[in-house]
């Protein structure tokens, strides 16, 4: 898979601000107040300029001394009003901004969370944090944060340029011709900055995927000695993420001074005229000075809103990445009036069940009918690509089936929710899934709320209480990212251990011995029989060892059921359990016992 992930479908502003509005909307009254705070700063900013010319007319040319005194103290009283306005101001937007950024983040996790498991196998992970992080903080710098500030420079604009036309109209006039140069400047640097920034936001993807997987692999890269690869591989995209940054910085390089000598430009012309002026006696000292003051200040809000926009544009290019996983579609949700399962027997059947994966050109199932009663050990064997992994996304609803029925004690599970389901499934996964923290932690995961005699019961059934005591913090041992700090089988009798806790009517097992030496194998056996006693099972397995005493053997092939038996009947039907038999046994003989029933 490469890792740069393709350009996200471009999205107009105004769907970004549909789709992502609701997100700020649950407090929207604060963020009216936030707004109110924002006008009342450019109010007061006029108050302190005007003191300004104050003191150069009736203090500075009269040499009065005896009217500063109250104009200092307006001074003082205005530069503590702006400090608390600005204070409260920061803290508002700051709230706003973070419960925006958690309830932004967390929907999104949750849908990430209800999407189809074949969705991640297409995505690389390095990627979804880069939206999930930074193009979520993007947005809210646009529509939260930026929507104050852009506010507050539409109120400065509208304070300033009421101030210049009562000072001097005509003045005025004529200092206002350089805007609409401001205006489309900043549209024209603009319009470039948003494909920069769906690049510069892609390739920061892209940078993160390369660290997650080195990082992810480092075990096999020092094996294999690709440090110096993974380094170049490192390298390429970071020579594009260069390239990207360069392109942008080199748009506002070009931004800044052609902006500033727009500015330049309009104050040369203003202090000529205002000079003229002066001289005329149409303007004294203090009106002129005051009225650059507030023509300097004009200019700020005219440059910041072209600034707006290209912050509004860069926020799109990270919108778009976001609104393109959000419409990935979830998994079928639950049907109106879905039953809500208490304890089952655990009797689970498929009447006649096919599948299809969007796109494919053949189903994954078909026709597969097949029924686990409680106490039975079911395993489904087959070759790479025979459909066992279709069936077990099937009995946790990961999937539903394109035709057919799965049902649990009669219930079709489309008619129950997923949640209930799933509280009725203990499951022992191919790839042994463990958290970054403790021993403890991960087995409570199967039952949250368990208390710590549970938890160490279900670890001396999974035969793991001896080396969890012999740890050096014990079931508080930090097991490290993935329970790498574990040896496989260890941390495949916490998984055990996990789902013996949950101990719930229904068991998946898929390829619990995979991946295990002979011995680790071993040593999960005895746990998987305590596991399987009592509980509708269903093993998945490549390893014929390990099912061989299974109550029941399905052989899948292409998606359907070629054989059923025992595994003594199928060797007997010299069919494809005896081939499958003998690629993995030419001696004939088991090379460790398995599961009995």
């Amino acid at each position: 898979m490469p890792l740069l992930p393709a350009h996200a479908p471009a999205v107009p502003l105004r769907e970004v601000v549909r789709t992502f509005w609701p997100y700020a909307a649950p407090r929207q009254r604060w963020m009216v107040l936030a707004l109110v705070l924002a006008a009342i700063a450019p109010a007061l900013a006029w108050c302190e300029i005007w003191l300004f010319k104050v003191v150069v007319d009736d203090v500075l040319v009269p040499r009065d001394f005896a009217a500063f005194l109250p104009v200092a103290a307006a001074y003082v009283v205005l530069t503590v009003a702006q400090g608390l306005l600005g204070g409260a101001e920061r803290m508002l937007g700051t709230w706003l901004s973070q419960h925006f950024l958690v309830d932004l983040r967390r929907a999104l996790l949750s849908h990430l969370g209800r999407l189809p498991l074949d969705f991640f196998s297409r995505s690389t992970v390095g990627d979804l944090l880069s939206r999930v992080s930074g193009d979520v903080a993007a947005i809210e710098a646009f529509l939260v944060t930026g929507t104050t500030r852009a506010l507050t420079q539409v109120l400065e604009l509208v304070v300033f340029t009421a101030a210049l036309f009562w000072i001097e109209p005509t003045l005025a006039l004529v200092s206002l011709a350089v805007a609409p140069l401001f205006w489309t400047t900043s549209r024209w640097f603009s319009t470039r900055m948003r494909d920069v920034s769906r690049e510069r936001q892609r390739r920061s993807g892209s940078i993160t995927t390369a660290v997650e997987r080195t990082l992810g692999t480092m075990p096999l890269v020092q094996a294999y000695d690709r440090m110096d690869a993974e380094v170049d591989r490192y390298g390429v995209e970071a020579d594009a993420k260069l390239r990207a940054e360069m392109s942008s910085s080199r748009l506002r390089s070009w931004y800044v001074p052609v902006v500033d000598l727009i500015e330049l430009m309009g104050a040369l012309v203003v202090i000529g005229l205002g000079a003229w002026m002066l001289s005329q006696g149409r303007l004294t000292v203090g009106e002129l000075l005051a009225f650059l003051t507030f023509l300097s200040r004009l200019y700020g809000p005219v440059r910041g809103l072209g600034s707006s926009l290209t912050a509004a544009y860069s926020a799109a290019a990270g919108a778009e990445r976001v609104i393109e996983l959000l419409r990935q579609a979830p998994l079928p949700p639950d049907r109106p009036g879905a039953v809500t399962l208490t304890r089952v027997t655990g009797d689970v059947a498929l009447d006649r069940v096919g599948y299809t994966y969007p796109g494919a050109g053949r189903p994954a199932l078909a026709d597969v009918t097949l029924r686990v009663r409680p106490g039975e050990l079911v395993a489904v064997v087959g070759e790479s690509g025979a459909g066992k992994s279709t069936l077990a996304r099937l009995l946790t609803r990961s999937v539903d089936p394109t035709v057919g029925r799965v049902t649990l004690d009669g219930h079709d599970l489309r008619d129950v929710t997923r949640a209930s389901l799933r509280a009725q499934t203990a499951v022992v996964l191919q790839e042994t899934l463990l958290h970054d923290g403790t021993v403890h932690d991960n087995i409570a995961f199967g039952l949250p709320g368990a208390d710590d005699a549970a938890i160490e019961r279900a670890a001396r059934l999974a035969d793991a209480h001896t080396f969890v005591a012999d740890l050096p913090d014990g079931y508080l041992t930090q097991v490290g990212d993935r329970g790498r700090r574990l040896s496989g089988g260890q941390a495949q009798r916490i998984a055990i251990a996990r789902a013996l806790l949950r101990d719930a009517p229904v068991l998946l097992l898929d390829e619990p011995t995979a991946g295990l030496d002979a011995g680790s194998a071993d040593r999960v056996t005895a746990p998987l029989r305590r596991l399987v006693r009592g509980r509708a099972t269903l093993m998945i397995s490549h390893d014929l060892s390990v099912t061989r005493h299974a109550t029941r053997i399905v052989v899948l092939d292409s998606g359907r059921v070629v054989e059923t038996g025992t595994h003594d009947e199928l060797l007997d039907a010299r069919g494809h359990y005896a081939r499958l038999w003998a690629l993995s046994h030419p001696d004939g003989a088991a090379h460790r016992e398995g599961v009995p029933a």
